[in-house]
């Protein structure tokens, strides 16, 4: 049977999935670049899955709350802000799908998608912040899914605005984002389109 691994950095973004054919894995990571890529590491040492799957929330300052975003590039703006030479800081998402082209090419024609920000501060202001979304694990586990080749695909529920919501916004909005995201996975059909695409694949 093939297996996905969901990862969620906190307790409160936790939705249940069922994927036709595949063993679900929950992973709770934490928050954060270091600890997110420890844990996530820790679990593919055990046992390497088909796919991992990140859901969350995050923030943003040109997409609306609500809004469900699939990213298709990821930079981590801690390495971003110095740009020191060798020093890695962009990732492809899309090629992190080159294993399951037709979930690829799903993810490509899907109308909310971008460059996920990545980075070890909860943003408030908008001037520090490039990029689609903002939060802080997707790009440590996309690292480690490349290194390690196994397909990645990170989904987040936009929970505030730069430079207008609080902390204690986030947090009030963690409820709501779990039920946005639950019915987002339902009203797409993602655990009929995942089981297809990755339990066909050899």
């Amino acid at each position: 049977m093939k297996k996905i691994f969901v990862t969620y950095a906190v307790k409160e973004e936790f939705i249940p999935l069922k994927v036709d054919g595949c063993e679900i894995v929950y992973i709770p990571t934490g928050v954060g670049k270091t600890k997110s890529a420890y844990v996530l590491t820790k679990y593919i040492c055990q046992d390497k899955p088909d796919l991992i799957m990140n859901i969350g929330t995050a923030g943003t300052l040109k997409h609306r709350i609500g809004d469900i975003f699939i990213s298709t590039y990821f930079i981590d703006r801690d390495y971003e802000a110095t740009q020191l030479p060798g020093i890695e800081y962009k990732i492809n998402g899309l090629k992190l799908l080159g294993s399951h082209p037709s979930l690829q090419n799903w993810v490509s024609n899907y109308d909310k998608s971008g460059i996920c920000s990545t980075g070890d501060t909860f943003i408030t202001e908008a001037a520090s912040f490039q990029g689609d979304i903002v939060e802080m694990e997707a790009y440590a586990q996309a690292y480690v899914c490349k290194e390690l080749n196994i397909p990645f695909l990170s989904v987040k529920y936009v929970t505030d605005i730069i430079g207008k919501n609080s902390v204690k916004h986030w947090e009030d909005k963690l409820t709501e984002a779990r039920t946005g995201l639950a019915k987002w996975f339902e009203e797409q059909n993602i655990p009929s389109i995942l089981g297809h695409l990755i339990t066909k694949h050899p």
